[in-house]
């Protein structure tokens, strides 16, 4: 391709890219049902009740209501671990690395489960002409296709000012059409593969 690459990206350190904390010791991020175990031991530790039968019944209660409210909620930092290990056509890094996806970029409008839910994400390309910048946010809309439930509604946009063909790579991105039409593609395919070979 004639189009120039940017040789010297800024590259971010992986250690300092966003992570999910580790909550296992932390009993406010425990589960719903976690709680209700602990709480079930500790009313009929104090003998509240005449027979094993209410006890039984107060389990069951509470492990009912633990099922219709643990229900693993997809969140900001689900999406950014999924799509920052993608790797960039052009270098032998990742798109975190390069902060062509960024945390802050990425909102969820959720709703109910029945209902679809939208997520939004912004990408910023390395330089203002990249060429690659389609291929780029079809990687990431393969990834998230294959990755998330079908509630989800997916749309991949470039951030404000950070590309000379902005408007032309959006409408290209959020057409169902061509991204179908990409999608069976074999080439494109391919590099796709090997973009999402590194995702972990």
């Amino acid at each position: 391709m004639s189009d120039p690459i940017n040789a010297n990206p800024t590259i971010i350190d992986v250690n300092s890219l966003p992570t999910r904390l580790d909550s296992t010791t932390n009993y406010e991020n425990q589960t719903i049902y976690e709680k209700n175990k602990k709480l079930i031991s500790q009313i009929t530790s104090l003998s509240l009740f005449n027979n094993d039968e209410e006890i039984s019944s107060l389990e069951e209660s509470l492990s009912e209501l633990s099922n219709s409210e643990d229900i693993e909620e997809i969140d900001e930092q689900e999406i950014f671990d999924l799509i920052s290990t993608i790797s960039d056509p052009e270098h032998p890094l990742t798109l975190a690395q390069l902060a062509v996806v960024n945390l802050e970029d990425i909102h969820i409008e959720k709703k109910p489960h029945d209902q679809i839910s939208q997520v939004t994400i912004k990408i910023t390309p390395t330089i203002t002409h990249c060429s690659l910048a389609t291929l780029i946010g079809l990687g990431i809309r393969v990834r998230l296709d294959r990755s998330l439930p079908a509630r989800f509604r997916i749309k991949i946009y470039i951030k404000e000012g950070s590309h000379q063909s902005e408007n032309q790579v959006n409408k290209q991105l959020n057409d169902k059409e061509r991204v179908a039409a990409a999608c069976e593609n074999d080439q494109l395919l391919s590099v796709i593969s090997q973009m999402l070979s590194t995702c972990k």
